[in-house]
């Protein structure tokens, strides 16, 4: 198990009478690529400057590798930071930009060649080091960005939102990019995103953020298939989330029938919410299936086929590598396993 390397407990920040976050408590473990997720005004950014030290907390407390840094200036923290816009300075190579926070230190010449050499070759731009800022490519400046703040052997690697100014494909080659320099350097990435499907496909560890509270933290995988409210349901991924009551254990109603499930630990006639994932939902004949409804729309997605569904006045949405022409009446069919219980979120 890996050990605590930064601690929040009970931070609240508020600004002009708007709580931002609210008595937040969190742990980040050493070696750990942790992903900040959630919609703008959630508090993630904040909460990143708070570990930073470029903001600080108005309660609570914070610690790094065991010690109060409440009040520690940034400068003070082994913590660097990458922002979307990469404030690299236009008048100096890439080699001086990467320089830059070792020539602060006095270190000597040789050791400065020798540990830009090393940065250049771990983001894949050997070469490049007399190259004009301007020269770069967006994804290039990203790196020598990366690079530059790396360089200082950070404990502490904090990236607020950095791929956001990117293309889609070069994007996706920096989260790959990211995930390898992270692993090979074995040092702690704390990420801030609002992309989804960046958080599910870099990260060690989740945590779902909604107006400064945690909604859920876990793998990628377990937020992915058992989001613990409908927020998380709705804000990772595409999800069915309809009304219904739990009869029992393994036992749910919705949509006018019942059904197996393998929830339990409700009480009996609670309303809950029930969640299905486009991909789960079987399309099969009408007269076989557990709900029926007629398609209204059939998008091409490359990988899938997006359906809408619709049944009994409720509209549903269906992945599927096979589509149905609209005006079609089709079934629906579930597996217990692929419906996901959950309590009522609190308005």
């Amino acid at each position: 198990m890996s050990n605590k390397l930064i601690e929040l407990v009970d931070v609240s920040k508020t600004f002009d009478d708007n709580t931002v976050l609210d008595k937040f408590s969190l742990a980040i473990n050493e070696n750990e690529f942790l992903t900040l997720l959630g919609p703008s005004g959630c508090g993630k950014t904040t909460l990143l400057k708070i570990i930073a030290g470029f903001e600080f907390a108005d309660e609570g407390d914070v610690y790094f590798g065991g010690y109060k840094v409440n009040n520690v200036p940034a400068y003070q923290r082994n913590i660097n930071t990458v922002f979307q816009k990469y404030a690299l300075f236009p008048h100096m190579n890439v080699f001086e930009n990467i320089a830059f926070g070792l020539r602060i230190k006095k270190i000597s010449e040789a050791e400065i060649a020798e540990k830009v050499r090393t940065m250049l070759s771990l983001v894949s731009l050997s070469g490049f080091e007399k190259r004009t800022v301007q020269s770069l490519s967006g994804g290039q400046q990203q790196r020598v960005a990366i690079a530059r703040a790396l360089v200082n052997e950070p404990k502490v690697l904090l990236l607020d939102e950095p791929l956001g100014a990117l293309d889609l494909k070069l994007r996706q080659e920096m989260q790959v990019e990211l995930k390898k320099i992270q692993k090979k350097l074995g040092i702690t990435f704390v990420f801030v995103t609002h992309d989804q499907e960046e958080a599910l496909s870099m990260s060690d560890t989740i945590v779902v953020l909604d107006k400064g509270k945690i909604q859920q933290i876990g793998t990628p995988v377990d937020i992915y298939n058992e989001p613990e409210n409908s927020f998380v349901a709705n804000f990772i991924g595409e999800s069915n989330i309809v009304d219904g009551i739990m009869h029992d254990d393994f036992d749910v109603e919705f949509c006018g029938r019942r059904f197996v499930c393998v929830d339990k630990g409700f009480e009996q006639g609670e309303k809950i919410d029930v969640v299905i994932r486009p991909e789960d939902i079987q399309m099969v004949n009408a007269e076989e299936g557990m709900l029926r409804g007629v398609v209204k729309s059939s998008i091409f997605k490359g990988v899938h086929y997006e359906l809408e569904v619709e049944e009994n006045g409720r509209m549903w949405l269906l992945h599927n590598t096979k589509t149905a022409s609209v005006g079609t009446e089709l079934g629906m069919s579930l597996n217990p396993e692929d419906i996901h219980i959950m309590h009522k979120r609190e308005a």
